[in-house]
């Protein structure tokens, strides 16, 4: 069953503030499930020196890929200057907006769902994946829409042979 959680963009103070403790607390605990089911299906889908292509959909049966590039965000943030996460994954991880979530003891409260049971250098390979798999995925048409264009080009077909039999009565 999928997570449908909705991914909560603000600190547990903000949260605390204006009454929305519970939701904050679902997302945390989404986020750091969601961090466990990557490490799992890296573990899951490395064998022989690669990253399988299954592993990216283990992780999608479960989560939406916001919350996964949310959690994946986060831990690139986390590792900034680690050498082996891609500089076009560091820049990628700059373009999803997360929330600096520091408690009262200035502790980072984000470091509880960073990707860090597996090597970062496959955590970097499992965003990459993620990441060239949803761009494909924005690119497809729907089926339906593949349908309704296929039956739309038929109907036009359809209707020129009809026309020109009329026009010879």
């Amino acid at each position: 069953m999928k997570d449908t959680t909705p991914i909560y963009f603000h600190s547990a103070t903000y949260a605390h503030e204006h009454g929305e403790l519970d939701q904050y607390r679902a997302s945390h605990k989404a986020n750091i499930a969601c961090k466990e089911a990557i490490e799992q299906a890296i573990a899951d889908n490395y064998r022989d020196n690669r990253l399988g292509s299954a592993c990216v959909q283990q992780v999608l049966q479960q989560f939406d890929p916001g919350r996964i590039f949310y959690v994946l965000a986060n831990t690139v943030r986390q590792k900034e200057h680690d050498g082996r996460i891609s500089c076009d994954n560091k820049v990628w991880a700059q373009t999803i907006p997360v929330c600096e979530d520091k408690d009262g003891f200035g502790y980072d409260q984000n470091v509880y769902f960073v990707v860090d049971r597996s090597h970062t250098g496959l955590m970097d390979l499992f965003l990459t994946q993620a990441r060239r798999e949803y761009a494909l995925a924005q690119e497809k048409p729907s089926v339906r829409d593949s349908l309704n264009k296929n039956v739309g080009q038929q109907a036009a077909h359809s209707d020129k042979p009809k026309m020109k039999k009329e026009q010879e009565r």
